[in-house]
């Protein structure tokens, strides 16, 4: 891997980590989503970092995708089981991470953390250039069940890459008999889920988080200011929030006919099918010649 680019991927890392972190600390009971969310938008970019994705909350039975809209009132209470997941890049370079509070410190919550916790260590443990994919993933699952925790088997780990979120490999948090190996020089973003529950997530709730495939013509598509400023995230998943200075009602209007034209890629909350709680943890891997980095450690 060139010089520049881990470079560049070791500085989101760092920026990832400390945002991270100072996420967690602010999640407390009253606080809200949206003001910590925002908060941590702030400290990623003070840090100078780039989003590589709006900065996303979701509580106990949502596993993902729940990102609070400029109007959202909700906060955190006690007892919950709140994900911070917060994507950073430099000069496009991206890394991913996540982590789990229990909001209050309740018993009942704490093997959910520990859970998701210890099979990110497990998945660690195990990755490596030239190694199985479902070596990987048989950490994780095994570990979960040690907790007496269910894994999502249909949420998986996953490349990233420059302006890229999510590409191959695949890294599932269920063993399967696939037959991919980690190849020398990846990034990838390893994230167990834990759950009590059965298992697997749908789609309910309105989507707060958008993507605009940046090889797609729009044309004369809504508004040329809206489409623009979406145009600068170079492909990356963005919400109403980081297009607040516009004018709402041309942001609704192009979302809307964006997504009328088959544009826009939409992705609503994710929610654990049975209403279990979940818990996630997450980190952004390089697979180097000397083994792995953790660069969002």
């Amino acid at each position: 891997m060139p010089s520049g680019v881990l470079q560049s991927l070791r500085e989101a890392g760092r920026v990832a980590s400390a945002a991270r972190e100072a996420g967690a600390r602010l999640i407390v009971a009253g606080a809200a989503l949206r003001d910590v969310s925002e908060q941590v938008e702030h400290e990623i970019t003070r840090r100078g970092g780039g989003l590589a994705f709006p900065v996303q909350s979701s509580r106990n039975e949502i596993a993902a995708h729940y990102c609070a809209s400029p109007e959202d009132t909700t906060v955190y209470v006690e007892g919950d089981l709140a994900k911070l997941d917060l994507g950073v890049h430099v000069d496009g370079w991206v890394v991913d991470t996540a982590l789990t509070v229990n909001v209050g410190d309740r018993p009942e919550n704490r093997p959910f953390v520990e859970a998701a916790r210890a099979a990110l260590e497990s998945a660690i443990a195990a990755a490596g250039a030239g190694v199985a994919v479902r070596r990987v993933s048989e950490a994780i699952e095994s570990t979960l069940r040690r907790y007496g925790m269910r894994p999502m088997k249909n949420l998986c780990g996953h490349g990233v890459a420059r302006w890229t979120v999510h590409c191959p490999p695949a890294i599932p948090n269920v063993a399967d008999g696939g037959s991919d190996r980690l190849a020398l020089d990846a990034v990838v973003a390893v994230e167990p889920f834990a759950t009590d529950g059965q298992g697997e997530v749908v789609e309910r709730g309105p989507a707060e988080v958008f993507r605009l495939d940046p090889r797609r013509a729009t044309g004369s598509i809504g508004s040329p200011e809206v489409v623009a400023a979406i145009r600068r995230l170079n492909g990356l998943p963005f919400a109403r929030r980081q297009l607040a200075d516009l004018p709402r009602s041309a942001v609704e209007e192009t979302l809307r006919a964006l997504r009328a034209a088959g544009h826009l890629g939409v992705y609503p909350p994710l929610v654990e099918a049975h209403q279990s709680k979940v818990a996630q943890a997450e980190h952004t891997l390089y697979l180097g010649p000397e083994g792995v980095e953790v660069l969002t450690r």
